[in-house]
C-alpha cells in the first residue's frame, strides 16, 4: 500500500502532462509565437549538411519555439530582450546559440552518442566526463577487446584499472569472475551489480548455465560499458553497490539512413600448456626400477598420450547481422541477429547461442516525448564435457591402449578387479569418461525494457523518466551415461532430466530530473529524485536422478525463491562557474530478505571536484589542458550471496526416502532450518581521492586515484553455540574488513597524422585487504577459519584477524643443505616447543596480486591497423595442487589392480607420501600475458553499395611466468585439474551495405 502511494505524485504529474497534450483544444506552448520582437530565420543541418527535419528551436528561458520544416528551415519571433536560442534534435548535441545580428541564423548540429568521450552513462542518467566527481571508467565499442568473444565481460578485460576479470576455465561454457577493487566482502557475494539498459540484473545463474549467465547477452550488441568504482558513483544503487557497478549500454538506431552490417569471425583453438607429468618412458623406468612385481605386471606395451585422446583443435564461429538507421523522421531503429558456436578443446564440449535484439527510439511532440523500446532474446544450447577426464588423462597409465579389444565397458580399456568389475575408486579410461557421458542443456532468456522520457512542455528543464523492465530466463537439461560405462557401472548408468528452472525479474523505475544552467549565478543544477520497485522470483521443479532402468538414485526438492527491493533515491549535481562541482546522493532501500526491524538501510554519499585548469592561471596554459581534483565519501550496502529467508523460521518437508516410521506407516517430516532473526546489511564506507589530468590539448590524459574501504557487519557463516540453533553453523553479521588501493590510468595519442595514428593506453592497480575482526564480540579471541578449496578434506587457506584474507595456511618446508631438495615431513618448528603440529602452521602469501597492469596499443597506417593488448599480475601465488596430489610414490597405486602416472615434480622431490600442507607447493605465479594481437585492413568502398574490412587475430598469444603449473591464473589460487585456456586464431570479415 505504501509503495502505491509513493507513485501517486509521479503518476499524477505524468497523467496531467499527457492529457494536456491530447485533449481537444489544448495548445502546446512550445509552438506559441510571441507578438513583437524581431523575426529570425535560418536552416538547421546535421554534420553532413543535410537538413534536420523536425529539429526543435526554443527561445532560451521561455516556452516559445518552433520546429524545422521539410528543408530544415525555420522562422521564429525573438521577443524583446532575448538574445539566445536553443536548438535540439534526437541523437544530436543540444546547442545554445547567440543571436547577434539580423541575418539568417544557420546552425549545424553534431551527433550525440553515449560512447562519445565526453559523455558517460551513469546511474539514472548521463553526465559529461569533465563533470564527473567520482571514480568512473568508460570503455566504448571502439576500444573493446576483439576476436571470438563469448561473453560481455571479456570485452573489457585488462582495459580498466581496479577491475580484474578472470575466465574460470578454458571451456566455452564456463563463466568469469569479475572483481572491482577486489570486492568488499568475505562470505557474501563479491560480484558487481550489472545494469543492462537501466535494468539491474540478478546475480547468479540458472539450471543448465549456472556459471555463465552473462553469456546469454550477445557482446556484438554492446555499445559501451561504464564501471562505477567509488561510493560517490555507486551510492545511487545503494544496497547492491559495495562491489561496484557495471553499466552496459546496448546499441541503438541512429538518425541516419538504414545501414546493413554483417560481421563473421571464424576461429580455430589449440591447446597451450598441460600438467607436467612423467612421459611414457619415464613412467615405465620408475615402475621397473622401484615398483613391486605386481606393479611391474601392470605395465602395458603401448604408448598413449591421454591428453591427445580427450583434447582436440576446436573450431568456432560468430556471425552478426544488424540493420540500423531511421525508418521515418525521428524514428531510429536497430534490429540485429547473431549466431555463435564454439567447440571446446575437450571433445563433446560445445556452446551454441542464437540471439536477436531490437531497439526502437521514436520521439514525439517536437522531441518532448522520447520512447525507447529494447528487447534482447537468446537461446543457448550447451553440451558439457566430463571434466573428470582432465584428472584421468593426467594420471591414467600411459602404457595402456585406449581400447581393450572386447565389448566390455563399451570397448574401453578399464582397470578391473577379480570379479570383473571396474576397480572401486580407480581412475577411469579418460576417453571413456568423455565419450560415454552426455550432458546437455537448453537455456532461453529475454530481457526487455520500455523507457519513456517526457520533457515538460511548461518547464522544459524538468523531465519525467519511467522504465519498465522485464528479465525472464528458463533452463533445463539432461544427462545420460550408458549402463555399461565404467563411471556408473555398479549403479547401471544415468538417464534423467532436470529443470525447468524459471527466473523472473521485474522492474519499475520512475524519476524526475531537473537540469538547468542559471546564467546570472554561473551555476548548473542537475537534480534527480526517484522510486524503484524490483521483484525477483526463481522457481525450480523437483527431479530425480535415475539410472538407465528407471531406479531412483537421488532426489532434488523443488525450489521457490523470491525477494523484492523498494528504493527511494535522490541526487544533486551542482557546478559553479564550470570550476567547482558538488555531487550529493542518498538512497534508501528496503529488502524482503531481512526482518522488518532491519529491513531498511540508508546509503548517502558526497563528492567534491575542482577543475583547476579552468582557473585563470591555467586556462591558457599550452602544456596543461585538463587538471581536476576529486574527493568523495559514501556508504554502500550488500545483500547478495545470502538466502531469501534466512531471518525466518523455515521448515523443510522431507523428500521421498526420508520418512519416519510410526507403527506400520511411513510419514514425511518437517525439519526446522537454522535462522538468525536480526540479520542486517553489510555496509561499506569508502573514501576516494584522485585527480584527472590532460596535456597538450588532451593528447595525453589520465587519472590517479587512492581509495580506502571499511566493511562492517560482514555476513559470514560461523559456528553456532550448542543448543542455540538448528544447525552447527549459522549465517550472521560478524566482523570487519578493510581495503585500500591505488589506481593509475594513462592514455596517449603518440602520433596523429593523416596517414599514421598511434594510440597507447596503460593502467595499473595496487590493492590490499586486511581482516580486522571475525568475532561476534569485537576484541574477543577468535580461531583461524579455514576456507577455500579442499583436497582429501585438507583446506589450504585461512581467514585470520590482522591478515590478508585467503592466505595460504601451511608448514614451512625444510630443505637438505647439500642437495637443496625438500626433506619429506621436515617442517620448521615455528612455536619452538619441539613438536610439529597445527600450531606450526603459518600464513604464507595470497592468491590476490599486489599489482595488476594492463597495456593496449593501436597503430594505424593508411588502411592498415595493428592492435595489441597485454595484462600482467605481480605478487599473486598459486598452490600447485596437481603437483602435490600426484607427486608422491604412494599415489602411483591406490589398489592392487591399477598404477597411475606421477607428476614430474616427483623427480625433484622423491616424496613417498603427499605433503599436503607444505609451502613447497605455494608458488609465485606472477605473469605477463599477451591477450590478443590484431592486424586489419579496411578496403573501404569496394563498390557503390558495399564496404569491406578484414582482420586476423590471435588471442592468448603467450604467457611469460616462472610458475611451473598449467596456468598462473586459476580460480581461488588452486591449480588442480584445470581446463587449459585455448590459444585462438581468428579471421574476421566485416561488410557494410
Amino acid at each position: 500500500m505504501n509503495e502505491r502511494r509513493s507513485l501517486h505524485p509521479i503518476i499524477t504529474v505524468f497523467a496531467i502532462a499527457i492529457l494536456y497534450l491530447i485533449l481537444p483544444g489544448s495548445t502546446s506552448p512550445l509552438l506559441a509565437q510571441q507578438e513583437g520582437g524581431r523575426r529570425i530565420t535560418g536552416v538547421i543541418t546535421d554534420e553532413n549538411n543535410e537538413p534536420l527535419v523536425g529539429a526543435t528551436i526554443l527561445v532560451t528561458g521561455t516556452t516559445i519555439g518552433t520546429t524545422a520544416g521539410i528543408n530544415g528551415e525555420y522562422s521564429l519571433t525573438l521577443p524583446a530582450g532575448k538574445t539566445e536560442i536553443q536548438v535540439s534534435f534526437i541523437g544530436y548535441e543540444t546547442q545554445v546559440v547567440p543571436v547577434v545580428d539580423a541575418g539568417p541564423v544557420n546552425i549545424q548540429l553534431q551527433p550525440e552518442s553515449y560512447t562519445l568521450d565526453n559523455l558517460v552513462v551513469i546511474g539514472y542518467g548521463t553526465q559529461r566526463k569533465s563533470d564527473l566527481t567520482g571514480s568512473v571508467s568508460n570503455v566504448s565499442s571502439k576500444d573493446f577487446n576483439v576476436g571470438l568473444i563469448g561473453s560481455p565481460e571479456q570485452l573489457i578485460n585488462g582495459k580498466v584499472s581496479g577491475v580484474q576479470i578472470m575466465s574460470n576455465s578454458g571451456s566455452p561454457t564456463s563463466g568469469s569472475t569479475i572483481r572491482i577493487r577486489g570486492g568488499a566482502s568475505l562470505n557474501a557475494s563479491n560480484d558487481p551489480l550489472i545494469v543492462l539498459d537501466g535494468v539491474p540484473l540478478e546475480n547468479g545463474g540458472i539450471s543448465g548455465n549456472s556459471g555463465n549467465f552473462l553469456s546469454l547477452i550477445n557482446p556484438s550488441d554492446i555499445e559501451s560499458m561504464t564501471i562505477l568504482k567509488d561510493a560517490s558513483s555507486t551510492a545511487i544503487y545503494g544496497s547492491r553497490a559495495s562491489n561496484g557497478v557495471i553499466i552496459i549500454t546496448t546499441k541503438r538506431g541512429t538518425d541516419d539512413r538504414l545501414r546493413v552490417t554483417f560481421n563473421t569471425t571464424n576461429s580455430v583453438q589449440t591447446r597451450t600448456k598441460m600438467a607436467d607429468m612423467l612421459s611414457r618412458d619415464q613412467f615405465a623406468d620408475i615402475i621397473n626400477g622401484r615398483g613391486t612385481v605386481e606393479q611391474k605386471a601392470l605395465l602395458g606395451t603401448t604408448s598413449t598420450d591421454w591428453n591427445d585422446q580427450i583434447f582436440r583443435a576446436a573450431s568456432g564461429t560468430d556471425n552478426n547481422l544488424s540493420i540500423a538507421g531511421r525508418i521515418a523522421s525521428q524514428w531510429p531503429v536497430r534490429v540485429a541477429f547473431g549466431y555463435y558456436n564454439q567447440n571446446g578443446l575437450m571433445k563433446s564440449d560445445n556452446a551454441e547461442r542464437f540471439t536477436g535484439s531490437f531497439s526502437f527510439s521514436p520521439s514525439f511532440f517536437a522531441d518532448h516525448l522520447r520512447v525507447t523500446l529494447n528487447g534482447k532474446g537468446a537461446v543457448n544450447n550447451n553440451r558439457f564435457t566430463n571434466n573428470e577426464a582432465i584428472w584421468a588423462a593426467s594420471t591414467f597409465n600411459p602404457t595402456l591402449p585406449v581400447y581393450s579389444g572386447n565389448s566390455n565397458f563399451g570397448g574401453y580399456d578399464e582397470a578391473i578387479d577379480n570379479s570383473g568389475n571396474p576397480v572401486n575408486g580407480g581412475v577411469r579410461n579418460p576417453l571413456g569418461l568423455v565419450e560415454q557421458y552426455y550432458s546437455a542443456s537448453r537455456v532461453s532468456r529475454f530481457i526487455g525494457n520500455a523507457d519513456i522520457d517526457y520533457k515538460m512542455h511548461f518547464l522544459p528543464e524538468l523531465k519525467l523518466h519511467t522504465t519498465l523492465g522485464y528479465d525472464h530466463a528458463e533452463g533445463k537439461g539432461e544427462i545420460y551415461v550408458p549402463s555399461e560405462a565404467a563411471q556408473y557401472y555398479t549403479t547401471k548408468g544415468r538417464d534423467y532430466g532436470y529443470g525447468p528452472q524459471k527466473n523472473t525479474n521485474r522492474l519499475l523505475t520512475a524519476y524526475l530530473n531537473y537540469n538547468k544552467y542559471l546564467t546570472s549565478v554561473k551555476s548548473s543544477i542537475d537534480a534527480t529524485m526517484g522510486y524503484d520497485y524490483q521483484f525477483w522470483k526463481s522457481i525450480t521443479a523437483p527431479y530425480s536422478e535415475l539410472n538407465t532402468i528407471g531406479e531412483v538414485q537421488t532426489t532434488s526438492a523443488a525450489g521457490d525463491q523470491r525477494h523484492a527491493l523498494i528504493s527511494y533515491y535522490a541526487r544533486l549535481n551542482y557546478t559553479f562557474d564550470n570550476r567547482y562541482m558538488l555531487t550529493a546522493t542518498v538512497r534508501r532501500d528496503g529488502t524482503s530478505r531481512f526482518h522488518r526491524d532491519h529491513r531498511w538501510g540508508t546509503f548517502p554519499s558526497v563528492a567534491l571536484a575542482w577543475r583547476i585548469s579552468e582557473e585563470a592561471f591555467l586556462r591558457d596554459n599550452p602544456l596543461i589542458s585538463t587538471l581536476k581534483l576529486r574527493a568523495s565519501y559514501g556508504v554502500t550496502g550488500q545483500q547478495e550471496g545470502i538466502g531469501n529467508y534466512n531471518y525466518l523460521p523455515v521448515y523443510t518437508y522431507s523428500q521421498e526416502g526420508a520418512e519416519v516410521q510410526f507403527g506400520d506407516q511411513w510419514l514425511h517430516t518437517y525439519r526446522p532450518e537454522a535462522y538468525v532473526q536480526n540479520l542486517k546489511w553489510e555496509t561499506t564506507s569508502s573514501w576516494n581521492t584522485g585527480f584527472d589530468f590532460g596535456f597538450l590539448k588532451d593528447r595525453i590524459t589520465g587519472s590517479l586515484d587512492y581509495y580506502t574501504r571499511q566493511t562492517k557487519d560482514l555476513l559470514a557463516t560461523v559456528p553456532s553455540p550448542a543448543g542455540s540453533n538448528f544447525d552447527k553453523n549459522i549465517l550472521t553479521n560478524v566482523g570487519n574488513v578493510d581495503s585500500r588501493g591505488v589506481e593509475f590510468t594513462l592514455n596517449a595519442t603518440l602520433v596523429n597524422t593523416r596517414d599514421l595514428t598511434w594510440d597507447v593506453s596503460y593502467n595499473m592497480t595496487w590493492q590490499k585487504m586486511k581482516v580486522k575482526n571475525l568475532s561476534l564480540v569485537e576484541g574477543s579471541a577468535t580461531m583461524n577459519t579455514l576456507v577455500g578449496p579442499t583436497i582429501d578434506s585438507y583446506q589450504f587457506q585461512v581467514l585470520s584477524e590482522g591478515y590478508e584474507p585467503y592466505m595460504f595456511y601451511v608448514y614451512h618446508q625444510l630443505y637438505d643443505e647439500e642437495t637443496g631438495k625438500p626433506i619429506e615431513g621436515a617442517y620448521a618448528d615455528l612455536d619452538g616447543n619441539g613438536v610439529i603440529n597445527s600450531n606450526d602452521l603459518y600464513r604464507y602469501k595470497s592468491p590476490a596480486p599486489d599489482f595488476i597492469f594492463g597495456l593496449s596499443t593501436s597503430l594505424r597506417y593508411d588502411r592498415w591497423t595493428l592492435g595489441m593488448s597485454f595484462r600482467a599480475n605481480v605478487g599473486n601465488y598459486v598452490y600447485n595442487g596437481m603437483a602435490m596430489n600426484t607427486g608422491a610414490w604412494s599415489t602411483v597405486s591406490y589398489n592392487s589392480f591399477q598404477i597411475n602416472n606421477l607428476s614430474a615434480s616427483y623427480l625433484e622431490t622423491g616424496f613417498n607420501n603427499r605433503q599436503y600442507l607444505s609451502d613447497y607447493y605455494v608458488r609465485n605465479a606472477s605473469f605477463l600475458k599477451m591477450d590478443n594481437i590484431t592486424l586489419g585492413y579496411n578496403f573501404g568502398r569496394v563498390n557503390k553499395w558495399c564496404a569491406l574490412n578484414v582482420s586476423a587475430m590471435v588471442q592468448n598469444v603467450f604467457c611469460i611466468t616462472g610458475y611451473d603449473g598449467v596456468d598462473p591464473e586459476v580460480p581461488n589460487g588452486m591449480d588442480l585439474s584445470f581446463y587449459p585456456r585455448p590459444r585462438t586464431f581468428s579471421l574476421n570479415v566485416g561488410l557494410e551495405f
